[in-house]
């Protein structure tokens, strides 16, 4: 025996919202992409100073005057990863006002 209520299969959910839902989701993936990407240059400009920095404190390494240093290095490429992930965020909140001005009802 088969319960059936009224024979009609059940009811799928709306094609706009799952292609609002995609886009949002979307957008998040973006930004955690971007995120990963900025804490990954912040990691290395910490690694790359203190590793030198120990290099130094140890006297394996020569201490020479370079146009960029490692310290200087490693602060650029901290300073790059902040500044994107600033971007990143600035990025994101436009598009998810430009999603919500379209759509109210995305989430």
């Amino acid at each position: 025996m088969h319960d059936q209520t009224d024979g009609k299969p059940a009811a799928a959910p709306d094609q706009m919202m799952l292609a609002i839902e995609r886009t949002y989701l979307a957008h998040e993936r973006t930004l955690m992409a971007w995120t990963r990407t900025s804490t990954s240059l912040i990691t290395f400009g910490f690694t790359l100073f203190k590793f030198f920095e120990f290099l130094q404190a140890s006297g394996q390494a020569v201490h020479r005057q370079h146009l960029l240093g490692a310290r200087t290095f490693g602060l650029i490429m901290i300073g790059i990863g902040v500044s994107t992930l600033v971007v990143a965020c600035f990025q994101h909140r436009a598009q998810m006002r430009r999603l919500n001005a379209y759509y109210p009802e995305a989430p």
